[in-house]
C-alpha cells in the first residue's frame, strides 16, 4: 500500500530515496487510512521509529493509501533537535484527536523503574489511553504502552526481571485460530529490549487474549477479546540495527565511566562471525578503560552484514492481518 506524505515529516523524504511506495495527496486518488502515532520513545530513536512503523505499514497488503499523523507528548523532556522536529512535525493530542484516526500507535519508552505509579508523564499517557479506549476503532500498544494499558486500566503491574531482556527470541503462535495469527508460522522469532514484564496470568485476568508466547512462556502479543487492540511486550517493528544501535550506546557509555561493566551483546542479535569480532572489539574497549587510553570505535559498519533479520516476514504478516481488519472496520 502507498503512504500519502500528507506533510513534511522527513520519514516520508527517506523512505521514499529507499524505493518505499511514498506519495503525494494529489497523486493518489483511492481510500485512504489515518494512523495515529503516539511516539514517547528517547530522542535517539524518535524519528527512527517513525521509519519502522512506516515501513511495516508499507508492506501491508490492504489497497488502501496510508496517512501516519505523529503525535508528541510535551511531558516528556526533549534536547534541542528531537524538540525542533516534535515542534515541526508532530500534533498536539488534542489535534490527532481532531483528525478522528482509523487507527492508533501507541509506543514505549526506555523506563526501566517497574513501578508505572512514578512514571513522570504517567496522567498524559492515560490520557491517551482513556481516549483510545472510547474513541479509536482499533489500537495497538507496544512495550511501556501496553504495560501502562495493564497497569492503569486492569491494575496489573508489571515486574522487574532478573536480566534485561535483549535480544531475538524464539516464539511460538499459542492462539492460530485468531484472525490477527493467520498465515503466522508455528514459530516465529521477535526482538525485546526491556527491563520488566506482565506475566499471561496477568493478562488473562485482564481479559486478554494471549496470541504468541516466547519459549519459556512470556507473552509477546495479546488481544482483547473482539480483536480491536493489540498488546506487544517486544519491539517487533525494530530494523535490525536497532538493537546493535542500543548496543553501541552501552558501549559508549562504559568506556565514558557512565557504567561499570561492558555490556555483553544482545541475544542471538548477530551471527557467530558477528559476536566473535564483537568480543574482540569488548576486549579492547576494556583494556583502553583500564589503561586510561581513549577506546577504539564500534564496529557498526562492519557489523552490519552479520545481523539477524529473522521477524521481518511474520512481523510484516501480523501487520497486514491487522491493516485488513482496519480496512474493515473503517468501511474503505
Amino acid at each position: 500500500m502507498p503512504l500519502i506524505a500528507h506533510s513534511p515529516l522527513p520519514s516520508f523524504a527517506r523512505l521514499a530515496r529507499e524505493g518505499v511506495d511514498v506519495r503525494e495527496p494529489a497523486a493518489w486518488d483511492g481510500p485512504v487510512l489515518r494512523v495515529g502515532l503516539v511516539n514517547t520513545m528517547a530522542d535517539g530513536a524518535l524519528a527512527a521509529t517513525e521509519r519502522q512503523f512506516l515501513r511495516l505499514l508499507a508492506a501491508a497488503t490492504p489497497a488502501a493509501g496510508v496517512e501516519l499523523h505523529a503525535c508528541g507528548l510535551p511531558e516528556i523532556p526533549r534536547g534541542d533537535e528531537a524538540r525542533r522536529h516534535c515542534d515541526a512535525h508532530y500534533l498536539t493530542l488534542e489535534a490527532l484527536r481532531g483528525v478522528r484516526p482509523h487507527a492508533v500507535i501507541v509506543c514505549g519508552a526506555n523506563v526501566p523503574d517497574p513501578d508505572l505509579a512514578r512514571l513522570y508523564y504517567r496522567e498524559a499517557l492515560v490520557e491517551v489511553i482513556e481516549w483510545v479506549e472510547a474513541s479509536v476503532p482499533l489500537a495497538m500498544f507496544s512495550c511501556l504502552a501496553t504495560h501502562a494499558v495493564l497497569h492503569y486500566r486492569h491494575g496489573k503491574p508489571r515486574r522487574a526481571l532478573p536480566d534485561k531482556r535483549w535480544g531475538v527470541f524464539a516464539h511460538r503462535v499459542v492462539a492460530p485460530e485468531h484472525p490477527l495469527c493467520a498465515g503466522l508460522p508455528a514459530r516465529l522469532a521477535a526482538p525485546h529490549s526491556r527491563w520488566n514484564d506482565v506475566p499471561a496470568a496477568d493478562f488473562a485476568a485482564a481479559g486478554l487474549q494471549v496470541l504468541v508466547v516466547d519459549d519459556g512462556g512470556g507473552v509477546h502479543l495479546a488481544a482483547t477479546p473482539d480483536g480491536r487492540h493489540v498488546f506487544m511486550q517486544g519491539h517487533p517493528e525494530y530494523d535490525p540495527v536497532s538493537l546493535l544501535k542500543e548496543h553501541k550506546r552501552e558501549v559508549l557509555r562504559f568506556a565514558a565511566g557512565a557504567r561499570a561493566d561492558c555490556p555483553a551483546p544482545p541475544h542471538a542479535c548477530l551471527d557467530a562471525a558477528g559476536e566473535r569480532r564483537l568480543a574482540a572489539h569488548a576486549a579492547d574497549v576494556a583494556r583502553a578503560v583500564r589503561a586510561g587510553a581513549a577506546a577504539p570505535s564500534y564496529p557498526e559498519d562492519e557489523l552490519l552484514p552479520h545481523l539477524a533479520d529473522s521477524w521481518r516476514a511474520p512481523t510484516e504478516r501480523l501487520f497486514a492481518s491487522w491493516l485488513a481488519r482496519l480496512e474493515d472496520e473503517a468501511g474503505v
